[in-house]
Parts: C-alpha cells; structure tokens; sequence
C-alpha cells in the first residue's frame, strides 16, 4: 500500500489537532490558529530573509521550553503579531499553559505575512484588532476547517496570483503514522510553471485535489520572475507540519527540516531576501523518552511525507482561492473559474 490523505486531507487528520479562523470584516486580512489537544513537542526551521515572528527562541533546541500550547499565523505584518497575545489570553483562562510557580504560560509562538497593501496601495493598516481575531480563531476552532480566502490566507498573494491557505495529509501504512500540513502562502515566488496552468507542485496531487493536473512541457523560459510590486519585506510563506508519531525536540526539528523542501518544490524562487518563510513542524504525541520515538528510519520517511504534505497544501492554498479586488484566481485565470 502506498501513502494516502486521510478522510478530511487536512492537517487535522492527525489527532488532538484543531484549526480555527477569523477574518476581519471588509478587510482583506485575518488570523488563524492550530490547536493542540496536549501541549506539542514544536520546532521551527526559518529560511526567508524577513521573518516576522514572535516567541520562537524559546523553540530552539538549546533552550528549556520545547513544547508550545497554541502556534498562530497572521495577516498585517508585525502588528499582526498581537494575535498571538489573544489566543494566549484565551487559552490561559482554560487553564492551559506551562506551569510556572501558582500560575501558568501559554507558549504561542506566532509567525506573520505581510498584506498591508491588500486592500487598496495606501497602507493606512493597522485599523484591524488583531488581538480581537486571534481571540475569535480560538472560538471557530474544529478539526474542519476552510481553504483559500480563509483565516491569514484571506489577502494572501502568491506570485501574480490569488495566493491563501492551504491543507493536505498523508497517512503512512507502512507505520501507522499520519503526516499533515498546512500553508499560509503569501509567496513572491510564482506557484506554477511559466507559461502554462499547470503547479510546480503538480506530481504530489492527491485525488484531484487540484483539478486533475497534467504533466506540463518543458518551459521555453526558465528565468527567475518576481512580481513588479515586490518590496523589501513584502512575501512570506507560512507552513506548520504535524505529526502523531512520537518524536524528540531535535526530530521534530529534523522533521520541519525536511519539510522546507516541499516550498522549493511548489514555489519559484523560495527563500529569497525578501521573504519571511517559516516552517514549524508539531509532534502531538512528543517525549524525552528515548525508548519510545521512532527510529531514524521512520523519521526519515516521515520527514519525506511532511515535504510531499508541504508542497500539496501550498498548492491547494492556491487552487481554493478566490479572486480579490486586483488579484486574480488560479481558476479565474486559467479555467473562468470552472474547475
């Protein structure tokens, strides 16, 4: 038997995990936020050339802390950082959080995109509560949860196209393991191959899950694009991969190591100055116990699955988009929105 997405190709398909969005209302930008049921085992491996993050030093392995409680991604550059500060309040008085004396810390750590000029060229942003939607992604949490225009994908761009977010799984029969991602993708980079319809991404496609992709012609031209409208800060790709299978803090950073491949592999260029991409990777079922992880074998494999998770959720954050005001869709574009 070879890997397939499980029964809601989401990253929830991994259990104890739940997603929730909010957007703001007439503003192209929102929040959205991944729930673990237990504190997760989390790593971070950061490749873009301007990251906008917040609490995840306390993620590297040389550090105390290595699990985190919440993990949030952003609209509105850096004030869209405070999100993080709401979900941290909501998920302190449930009760959750790292135990420090009487009281308790959740651990949220939070990366950002940059869609300040969404709405219109004048970036009279922050008008938005982002502390408000990181609140609200809290409350719409489920293991269900929307592609496309949804949660911090809502005014995402990807190249020249309607970028957004982005889910896919996979589950593993060889060791009974289930991989998923899911994408936030805001890229300067260009998702498919110059002068046709068809993704980078295109040999992962599961189950139609992009409109049935065909094997493309070798472009006539190869030559690295970026957007006209590129700036300094101005594109980031946001991508957390989770897993059910028992991992270490310095495997679960192997596993988000691996899963970078998976933004070159549905993204070009990638990791350029002026992007801010960021994987996390979650282990739900995390342990210290060397006895219990997996070996490097099936880490090995698992950290394959995350980059094939990783490229499909991209996509599919792409393929599920909208059209906006002055963006246009994958599906507009290529098929008038039939497919």
């Amino acid at each position: 038997m070879t890997p397939a997405p499980g029964p809601l190709n989401l990253i929830t398909d991994v259990s104890g995990l739940v997603v929730g969005h909010a957007e703001a209302i007439d503003q192209l930008t929102g929040v959205t936020v991944l729930i673990p049921e237990n504190p997760a085992i989390t790593a971070i491996d950061q490749r873009g050339g301007a990251p906008g993050t917040r609490e995840t030093d306390v993620l590297t392995l040389e550090n105390t802390v290595d699990v985190s409680h919440a993990l949030v991604f952003s609209g509105g550059s850096a004030f869209g950082l405070e999100s993080a500060t709401g979900v941290q309040r909501w998920l302190f008085e449930r009760g959750c959080g790292f135990p420090v004396g009487q009281t308790h810390i959740p651990i949220v750590p939070c990366a950002v995109i940059f869609d300040l000029f969404a709405n219109s060229t004048d970036a009279t942003q922050p008008i938005v509560d982002y502390r408000e939607l990181g609140r609200l992604s809290c409350e719409q949490a489920n293991r269900q949860f929307s592609l496309g225009n949804a949660g911090a994908g809502r005014g995402a761009v990807a190249g020249e196209l309607k970028g957004g977010t982005g889910s896919a799984s996979l589950s593993d029969p060889q060791n009974d393991y289930m991989v998923g991602a899911i994408a936030v993708v805001n890229s300067a980079g260009s998702p498919v191959v110059p002068g046709s319809s068809v993704f980078w991404a295109w040999p992962f496609e599961q189950q139609n899950e992009l409109g049935g992709q065909i094997t493309p012609k070798h472009p006539d031209n190869l030559e690295p694009h970026f957007p006209r409208n590129l700036g300094p800060a101005a594109h980031t790709t946001l991508v957390a991969v989770a897993t059910d299978a028992p991992l270490t803090s310095n495997q679960t950073k192997r596993l988000a190591i691996m899963a970078q491949d998976g933004l070159a592999r549905a993204l070009r260029p990638v990791h350029a100055p002026q992007d801010g991409d960021t994987v996390f990777a979650l282990s739900t079922t995390g342990t210290s116990d060397a006895a219990a992880v997996v070996s490097i074998e099936i880490l090995a494999r698992l950290g394959a699955l995350a980059a094939d998770c990783t490229a499909r959720a991209i996509a599919r954050g792409v393929f599920e988009a909208e059209s906006t005001t002055g963006t246009v869709s994958y599906r507009d574009k290529f098929f008038g929105g039939n497919n």
